[in-house]
């Protein structure tokens, strides 16, 4: 008894010990511990298939945004590979072009976790895959899939998605797509649509039997309010913010977020300039065109803003993506700290959307997605390395360690259980 009543003691004073280091604890001490602690999911992350190879691939610090390297300097566990595709024509010629680059870019990122690196990193399928790739001390990799054109009008395709480890699928991009309308539509009004399409609800109701999660950043409104109407199982905005803070048609605005709350959905807050600031934005945009447009041209390659990718062959945008991280980097080193330079959109612009989302639609509802390799990256957010620097933001705004959790990933690991409880409905049925 007397051993007992010593261990019990022991154990208190460890744990006092232990609080006693916590409370003493710079900012700085806390955040890096809550980093190292919390499972970090990154939900948007575009890839290129030229780097996954035997010769180029993600074992090596590449000029990319995310690689290995990156992400294990950051302490990033959990990047969501993007297979992403262009909207085309809404012709068989075009659903098969699209389908040839949706497949080349699984099998990349299947050939990344089984041959390239697969001591390194694994690929997750479930919420409990997550926690046991994580806890072996890999990376995981999950898949997403922006834009399901590629997938024609065989609904049927979905199924062959989900087997490949799709987890996640938008149903447009920029552009209308057979199945609904994009949110794009807003600058000319004109809709293909008005929502989704007959084909569109067929695709709702199979993500919900297959256990995919329906992914709304990029579709209209009314295919959103839609989509949350027909399906049975919550939603998520994998990459998009808040438009009461930045007007983009890509962000969200206080109805549709009122909606994913009510729905149990998540808002992945995702770290694109365009989208965070207006005007710091555009001014900072303006400053840096010049010496873009002189790098790439002593690099021999074409310069272009974002929003004349959707008008370029995709061996144009290849091209584009391909230098784009090389061309930003030699463009922020020509810069160096000139005094002229304005001010770029950060990770503080960043969390303020978090806060704002946090407030009107609670902790339960909001998740991070930094858009790497596709255009995101905000200063001090640059690339993958430079991840703690969101948990540092988050500390210092007052989040605790157990909302930090929630927010990096925890919320969007628990939709991702419930589309899966939900799609084991439809098997017991």
């Amino acid at each position: 008894m007397k051993h007992f009543i010593g261990f019990i003691c022991l154990l208190s004073i460890m744990a006092c010990k232990e609080k006693q280091e916590k409370l003493a604890e710079s900012v700085e001490e806390k955040a890096a511990r809550i980093h190292k602690e919390v499972i970090t999911i990154d939900t948007h992350v575009d890839i290129n298939v030229a780097n996954f190879t035997d010769t180029i691939n993600y074992t090596q610090k590449l000029d990319n945004q995310v690689n290995l390297p990156k992400l294990k300097s950051g302490d990033l566990d959990v990047p969501w590979l993007i297979v992403y595709t262009g909207q085309g024509e809404l012709t068989e010629e075009g659903y098969a072009k699209a389908k040839e680059n949706a497949m080349a870019k699984f099998n990349a990122i299947h050939r990344l976790c089984e041959e390239i690196a697969p001591e390194e990193i694994d690929l997750a399928y479930t919420s409990k895959d997550v926690q046991r790739i994580a806890g072996s001390g890999k990376k995981v990799a999950m898949i997403g899939v922006e834009n399901a054109y590629p997938i024609g009008e065989d609904i049927s395709e979905f199924e062959n998605y989900y087997n490949l480890g799709a987890r996640y699928i938008s149903l447009s991009h920029n552009g209308h797509s057979q199945f609904c309308d994009s949110n794009t539509g807003e600058a000319d009004g004109v809709w293909l649509h008005n929502g989704l399409s007959d084909l569109g609800k067929m695709a709702v109701k199979e993500m919900n039997r297959l256990g995919i999660m329906i992914d709304v950043s990029h579709v209209s409104k009314e295919s959103m309010k839609q989509m949350i109407a027909f399906s049975k199982a919550p939603i998520i905005a994998s990459h998009s913010s808040a438009r009461a803070l930045c007007d983009h048609s890509r962000n969200l605005d206080d109805e549709q977020l009122l909606l994913m709350k009510e729905n149990g959905g998540v808002v992945q807050t995702v770290a694109f300039s365009s989208y965070l600031n207006t005007k710091k934005h555009e001014a900072h945009a303006a400053f840096l065109k010049g010496f873009y447009e002189e790098v790439a041209d002593s690099l021999g390659i074409d310069w272009y803003s974002f929003d004349e990718l959707a008008d370029l062959s995709e061996a144009k945008k290849n091209t584009f993506k391909e230098n784009y991280s090389k061309v930003v980097s030699l463009a922020k080193a020509k810069i160096g700290k000139r005094a002229d330079r304005p001010q770029a959109v950060d990770v503080a612009d960043f969390v303020d959307h978090i806060d704002y989302m946090v407030d009107l639609i609670g902790i339960d509802h909001v998740g991070i997605s930094s858009d790497f390799d596709g255009g995101g990256g905000i200063e001090g957010w640059t690339d993958a390395s430079e991840t703690p620097n969101v948990t540092l933001e988050l500390v210092k705004r007052g989040y605790s360690e157990e909302e930090i959790a929630q927010l990096w990933g925890g919320n969007l690991l628990r939709v991702l259980d419930k589309v899966q409880e939900v799609a084991k409905t439809y098997a017991d049925n």
